[in-house]
C-alpha cells in the first residue's frame, strides 16, 4: 500500500497542466518513489465529477463514487511510495460555465474521495493539495480559456463581476478544510515562479524525494499558456459573430492556423 497519497483536485488555471506535465515528464525518474494517476487516467471520474458540480444530483455523485472507487481498486500494489492523484477537474467544472459560479461542489466531492480512498488504504497519510492563484489574476485567466474553448461573449467587467465570488479560492481552501478531515495544504502559483520545477516542486516536496535524484528531474515549458492577446480578442469576436457552435469552432480553428497556433 501506498506511504502517503497526495489528492491534487485544482484549482483550475493554477498551474495545474504544468504540474502534471512535469510529473509526466520525469515519471520514469521518480518511479521508485511516485506513483502517478493523472488527468488523463481519470476520465471516466472527471467527466462524472464535472457533471455533479452542475447538477448536485445525489444520484451523479454516487456515480462519482462509484468511478473513483473503480480506480482505486485497479490500482497496484506500491509498497511504501507516495501515490499522486492529480486533475483540476476532480473538483468539477472550472466557474463561469453558464450558471455554475464557484466551487461549491468541491467540499462534496473531496469528501467522498477521501473516504474511498481512507477505505482502501487504512494506513496510509491522506493529504489534500490544492493549488491557488491571486483572485484578479484566476479571474482573466479563467476567463480568456472559457473565450477560447467556450462560446463565452461577456465583456470581461461583467464576468468579473458575475464570478467574483467563485475568484476567492483561498474561502474555498478554509471551506473544503472545514468538512474534509484530512490534512489540506494550498499551494499559491506566484510562490512558484522562480522554483526548478515550477508548480510541480512544492508538490514533490511532499514525496520523500532523494536529494540526489532532484538536480536530474526536468523541467518543461510552461503548459496550457494564454494565447496572445489579438488571438483572444479574434476568439471573442468568432464568439459573438457565429452562434452555430460548428461555425464558431471552424472560426476558431481558422484563427489559431493564421497565428500559426494550431500545432
Amino acid at each position: 500500500m501506498p506511504r502517503r497519497i497526495i489528492l491534487h483536485a485544482g484549482f483550475h488555471k493554477t498551474g495545474t497542466s504544468s504540474l502534471q506535465a512535469t510529473l509526466r515528464e520525469n515519471r520514469v525518474a521518480l518511479k521508485k518513489q511516485v506513483a502517478l494517476r493523472l488527468r488523463w487516467h481519470l476520465k471516466d471520474v472527471v467527466a462524472a465529477a464535472r457533471g455533479y458540480s452542475t447538477d448536485k444530483d445525489p444520484l451523479t455523485l454516487i456515480k462519482v463514487q462509484t468511478r473513483f472507487g473503480e480506480m482505486v481498486n485497479a490500482i497496484p500494489g506500491m509498497p511504501r511510495r507516495t501515490l499522486i492523484i492529480s486533475a483540476e477537474e476532480l473538483s468539477g467544472h472550472m466557474p463561469g460555465r453558464g450558471a455554475l459560479a464557484d466551487y461549491s461542489a468541491a467540499p462534496v466531492l473531496l469528501y467522498a474521495y477521501w473516504e474511498i480512498l481512507r477505505n482502501a488504504y487504512p494506513e496510509a497519510e491522506i493529504l489534500i493539495y490544492l493549488t491557488t492563484r491571486a483572485p484578479e489574476a484566476w479571474l482573466a485567466s479563467a476567463y480568456w480559456e472559457h473565450v477560447k474553448s467556450s462560446g463565452m461573449t461577456l465583456n470581461y467587467d461583467v464576468f468579473e463581476h458575475t464570478y467574483a465570488y467563485g475568484a476567492n479560492l483561498d474561502a474555498m481552501v478554509a471551506e473544503i478544510a472545514s468538512r474534509v478531515p484530512a490534512e489540506v495544504v494550498a499551494q499559491p502559483l506566484e510562490a512558484c515562479v522562480d522554483l526548478p520545477l515550477g508548480p510541480a516542486d512544492p508538490l514533490l516536496d511532499r514525496c520523500d524525494i532523494p536529494l540526489s535524484l532532484r538536480p536530474s528531474l526536468v523541467a518543461v515549458p510552461p503548459a496550457n499558456r494564454r494565447h496572445p492577446q489579438d488571438v483572444l480578442n479574434a476568439m471573442l469576436d468568432a464568439n459573438r459573430t457565429h452562434t452555430d457552435a460548428g461555425a464558431r469552432n471552424a472560426a476558431k480553428k481558422a484563427i489559431l492556423k493564421e497565428a500559426g497556433l494550431d500545432q
